[in-house]
């Protein structure tokens, strides 16, 4: 009887601490509304750079405002990992059509998901409303507020970001330009947008 307690005890430890994966907090998105551009930082020193597209209709968290949440998040999963570029997810999961960028009357969500977790009670209905940062097809409208409630970017950027960050890390959303919120960024160079595409086919 002892050892079959044993037994239990070292499976319950084990399936403890498989559910206790490692959490990103190196890494920490900062996005601003006004700029519609993201700002990533490892250990609070500027790193990438990319365009982004919010809300156009509003800054909310209120159910069917179909509005981009402010304040502080995290990452609570990642989706879509090895996926190709332009791949379509309907309910997170891929479809096996792949879209191209700016397909005209086209605008699934494709890529990659990073599906977000409110911290804050101005933002607790985030991940209840699928609030993501996800690729779009929709292309040519990044960098403008395009979106129905999400971080929309372009697939070889959200690529790049997806094999970045991990779960847990931070996201802030603030009606702040990035200048304000990461004073640092001035003197930041991005990397160029071929190099970034680089990068991203590469993992990196």
């Amino acid at each position: 009887m002892d050892i079959f307690k044993h037994v239990f005890f070292l499976l319950a430890l084990l399936l403890g601490c498989t559910s206790c994966a490692v959490r990103d907090r190196e890494h920490r998105i900062v996005i601003s509304v006004p700029d519609q551009k993201m700002i990533v930082l490892k250990n609070d020193a500027p790193i990438a750079e990319f365009p982004v597209s919010t809300s156009k209709f509003a800054l909310s968290d209120a159910p069917g405002s179909k509005g981009t949440p402010l304040g502080e998040l995290e990452i609570a999963k990642k989706i879509g990992d090895n996926a190709p570029l332009g791949m379509k997810f309907k309910d997170r999961k891929p479809t096996g059509e792949i879209v191209p960028a700016d397909a005209p009357g086209r605008d699934p969500i494709v890529t990659r998901i990073l599906w977000l977790k409110g911290l804050e009670p101005q933002n607790r209905n985030a991940y209840s409303r699928y609030i993501y940062i996800h690729g779009t097809a929709e292309e040519c409208k990044v960098g403008t507020p395009a979106s129905y409630g999400c971080i929309r970017m372009r697939s070889a950027d959200v690529v790049r970001l997806f094999n970045t960050v991990g779960v847990g890390a931070r996201v802030e959303i603030r009606a702040e330009p990035l200048a304000q919120l990461v004073p640092s960024v001035a003197t930041f160079q991005s990397p160029a947008p071929e190099q970034q595409e680089v990068q991203a086919r590469l993992g990196g």
